[in-house]
């Protein structure tokens, strides 16, 4: 059975609170944990420490899942805003996460936030802000996306799009990092929806949430996703 580290979510200590809410919190959304799942695989939830090579070694792949903003300070940029600030802790974890298992020759899988994550360790930039992407909707905001000629996803499905995509951001990748290639696009305004490694190593990471799509008709299908992430780890 494949074993899947998945980065966490975090939730910082607030002024003010009491209990647990004044601990830092490593936290999972279950429909990740449900996607993964749903194959011959498990779910490992990796908080937050000094150990990334350690987890790279004793596990078969990487999940970035989604989340708060990437710090613009993490690819050379002032905070437009400052509630663009972002989670510098959790961006030097997942970094340090995504560098190991690449190391090890471990497939990476970056979802929404774990899109971005994935440009910004390779070395590349985001817009700060896209606000046609964002909604307060969650998992009822969608937009079509249009697979690249010739991709890695193009291949796996078999159409270029319009497909439908549960895509809820207001960040996106901009200059795209070392030894990427731009799988698909938005097909209203051509903001880049996802992206695949050209080097030894498996990493796709796509913008979209196809942990969301799981009996939704009309949307596109996580599944073929999924599968090829876990059959890159078996390999």
């Amino acid at each position: 059975m494949i074993r899947v580290g998945v980065s966490p979510r975090l939730f910082h200590p607030e002024p003010g609170a009491r209990g647990v809410h004044t601990k830092l919190l490593d936290y999972l959304e279950h429909s990740v944990a449900d996607w993964i799942h749903s194959r011959d695989a498990l779910a490992f939830m990796l908080p937050v420490s000094d150990k990334a090579g350690e987890y790279a070694r004793a596990l078969d792949a990487l999940l970035l899942q989604g989340g708060a903003d990437i710090s613009p300070l993490a690819y050379g940029e002032q905070p437009r805003r400052a509630e663009w600030a972002g989670d510098a802790m959790r961006d030097r974890y997942e970094i340090s996460l995504v560098k190991a298992f690449m190391a090890a020759g471990k497939p990476v899988l970056g979802i929404c936030r774990g899109a971005q994550l994935v440009n910004v360790a390779l070395g590349g930039s985001l817009h700060q802000d896209l606000p046609g992407h964002r909604s307060d909707d969650y998992d009822g905001h969608s937009h079509e996306v249009r697979l690249e000629a010739d991709s890695g996803l193009a291949r796996l499905y078999g159409e270029l799009g319009p497909r439908r995509v549960v895509s809820i951001h207001h960040q996106a990748i901009n200059r795209v990092g070392r030894e990427l290639r731009v799988e698909a696009r938005s097909a209203a305004d051509g903001v880049i929806e996802a992206i695949r490694g050209s080097g030894a190593s498996y990493v796709c990471a796509v913008q979209w949430h196809p942990e969301f799509h799981h009996g939704r008709k009309g949307f596109l299908d996580g599944g073929p996703l999924l599968d090829e992430f876990l059959e890159a780890a078996r390999r």
